[in-house]
This record gives structure tokens, C-alpha cells and sequence, in this order.
């Protein structure tokens, strides 16, 4: 439950304040690697700011705990994470983007997608190590079954790998079909490591995890067996400072567009957050947090910098000015607040603004 009188952050300006667990992104790598007996590693996929909760922050802990292969989607990613783990293998799923410059200066791995990739780091790269992707049924990166069979002679990649289009839906035949088709690519380069599974291809079974697993939603919280309990501990709270409440004492509407009527009695708290802050639009009449442990519906549009919520349930003691109300954990489940907005936990935590204050706890 939540306990706002003493959740105050030491940042007398902040808006808005993330903790980010970092032992609770540490324990979730061991939960997703136990989960992978089979498997002889246990990456971590770091894109995207380590899914907008500081990959900086969270990759040394994650070294320390035993991991030594990182994934990035970018080179600009590769070379800001090398700073905070110098001698790790750091992968670059999208490969060079039209120079190797970055990956021979800061030791970073390519993922070669395309024939022109391949042919350029076989001719420039000096030997280095590489990673090949085949497209097993994705239809998006990675080279198709007739390119692998003619380049297969030339190659000798540290890694093979692909991925999964429908692995959170467990039952879709297009697993299987993955699968066989990654099968038949594997034999094509004998004796190369492969990987396949994700953070939900996980939970295929150890028909899927090959040589390496690489988690990604799974480290920081997000479920990987959707309608499932999670297995994987919440790795993020977000609470939102309370700029003004509002008693109504006269009927009206609340927000841009009038959108949602208010009566009079009510109370609404206004916080300091909003869309320029990855609380999404589509929150608006839909979203919720908690405020001293009672839950508060997001009423009205979410706008810019600013969101409301019903806080007429609470009792005024926490529903105040400077106070905070959650809007993840504390109560509020990650995947169901992205259910919600209509998305997915992934957009949400991606989104999350660098205008928030932060907090890393655990390491």
C-alpha cells in the first residue's frame, strides 16, 4: 500500500519521481535465467535506455550479478554503454548503419541482417567478431533461408540468431514454424551458438533456448506470460507531485475538451505530469494511481505537462499539495495501467520522461 506522508522525494523541484529497483532488475535476470536451464548464457537487452529505466545504471549491477552478454538496438546505444560496462560483450541488433567506425573504436559486436552488411564487415572489419540474423518467419531483420545457404562458406560468426514474432501467445503456430525454420538455418552453420528466445520465449520450453537467452521486458517488470501471474517483480515506481486540489463547488467539466463532468463535492488533484512525460493521451478517463493506498481514476484528457485525478475518496490529510500520488507501482501493476492507455508495457516504460527526478535503490 501506498504511504505518501512519507514518500517526499529530497528534490524540492521534481514534478515527478522514479525509483528504479535495481535489485528487482538484478533478481528478475536470475528468475529468466533459471528459467533457461538449458541454456548456457543469459544476456540482457538494454535498448532503448534499458527500457527507459537507465541502462547505465542498471548494466553494472547486472555484470556484477554474473552477466556478460548486453544488447543494444543502436551504435550510439553501444558506445554510452560501454562507458558503464568496459569489458562486456555489447551486441548492436541493428548492425552498421553505414560505418564501422563505431564498432571498431569502441569494441562493439554487430548483428549483420543483410547481404551489403555482411559483405561490408567481412571486407573492412579486420577479422573482428560478428553475429549473423536469419529471418525465420518474421519478415523484418535478418537474412532469408536462399541468402544464408549462399553465404553459409563464408561465414564464421560468434553467434546465430532470430527472433520470435508471437512468443507472448504461446499456442500460435507460428513458434513452431520459427523454430523448425531456425532449426534448418543452424544447419547450415554447424557448431555456431545459436539464440532465439526473448524474455516470453523463455517460457516456450528448452526447445527454444539454444545457446543463449536475451530478456528484454521481462528485466524490468513487465510480464513475459501475459494472463499468466508474473514471475518477474515490479522494477519501477512513479509517483506525481500534487500541484493543486480542487473541491467543486459548482457542476462543470474538467480539462481540455469538457470531456468529463464534475459536480459539486468533488475534489481534484492536479499533478505535474503528463503526455511530454510518457503518460500517454489515451490515459485520459481510463488511467489510475493510488493515493494513500486508495485508488484515484484518472479523470478528464491527460495534456502536456498536466493530468487530474478523483481524489474525493481520499482523505484530505494525503490528498494535498506536495504531495505525491503513484501512477506505477504502489499498488499499480505495470501491465494493467499500459492496458489501460491501450498499449503495451513496453511503450510505456520507453516513454518515461528524463524530466522525472531519479532514485536507484537495491544495487
Amino acid at each position: 500500500m501506498n504511504n505518501l506522508s512519507s514518500s517526499r522525494t529530497d528534490d524540492p523541484a521534481a514534478g515527478g519521481f522514479l525509483i528504479v529497483d535495481t535489485a528487482a532488475v538484478v533478481a528478475n535476470w536470475r528468475t529468466l535465467r533459471d528459467s533457461a536451464p538449458s541454456a548456457k548464457t543469459c544476456g540482457a537487452v538494454m535498448k532503448a535506455d534499458g527500457y527507459g529505466l537507465g541502462a547505465a545504471e542498471l548494466a553494472p549491477a547486472l555484470a556484477a550479478a554474473g552477466c556478460r552478454d548486453f544488447f543494444v538496438a543502436v551504435p550510439e546505444e553501444g558506445i554510452a554503454l560501454r562507458r558503464a560496462v568496459p569489458d562486456h560483450t555489447i551486441y548492436v541488433l541493428s548492425g552498421p548503419l553505414g560505418s564501422l567506425e563505431p564498432f571498431i573504436t569502441h569494441n562493439l559486436t554487430p548483428v549483420l541482417n543483410a547481404p551489403e552488411q555482411v559483405a561490408e564487415w567481412l571486407a573492412h572489419s579486420g577479422g573482428r567478431d560478428y553475429v549473423v540474423q536469419v529471418d525465420s518467419g518474421m519478415n523484418r531483420l535478418g537474412l532469408t533461408a536462399a541468402e544464408l545457404t549462399e553465404l553459409a562458406p563464408g561465414l564464421k560468426p560468434r553467434l546465430l540468431m532470430s527472433h520470435l514474432c508471437c512468443a507472448d501467445e504461446p499456442a500460435h503456430p507460428m513458434n513452431q514454424s520459427q523454430l523448425a525454420a531456425f532449426r534448418v538455418a543452424r544447419e547450415k552453420l554447424p557448431g555456431v551458438p545459436s539464440s532465439l528466445a526473448a524474455s516470453s520465449g523463455i517460457f516456450l520450453g528448452p526447445d527454444y533456448h539454444f545457446d543463449l537467452v536475451r530478456p528484454g521486458i521481462g528485466l524490468y517488470g513487465g510480464n513475459p506470460v501475459p494472463g499468466q501471474p508474473n514471475p518477474v517483480r515490479a522494477a519501477a515506481t512513479l509517483r506525481i507531485r500534487i500541484v493543486q486540489v480542487r473541491r467543486i463547488d459548482t457542476p462543470g467539466a474538467v480539462g481540455y475538451g469538457a470531456t468529463h463532468a464534475v459536480t459539486p463535492g468533488m475534489r481534484l488533484a492536479t499533478v505535474s505530469a503528463g503526455y511530454a512525460d510518457g503518460l500517454l493521451r489515451s490515459l485520459g478517463g481510463r488511467g489510475k494511481g493510488m493515493l494513500g493506498g486508495i485508488e484515484v481514476p484518472i479523470v478528464g484528457r491527460v495534456s502536456m505537462d498536466l493530468i487530474s485525478f478523483d481524489v474525493s475518496a481520499v482523505p484530505e490529510e494525503f490528498a494535498r499539495p506536495g504531495q505525491w500520488i503513484s501512477v506505477l507501482g504502489d499498488g499499480i501493476d505495470l501491465d494493467e495501467q499500459a492496458g489501460r492507455a491501450g498499449t503495451i508495457s513496453y511503450e510505456l516504460l520507453t516513454g518515461l520522461s528524463r524530466r522525472y527526478a531519479r532514485r536507484y535503490t537495491g544495487s
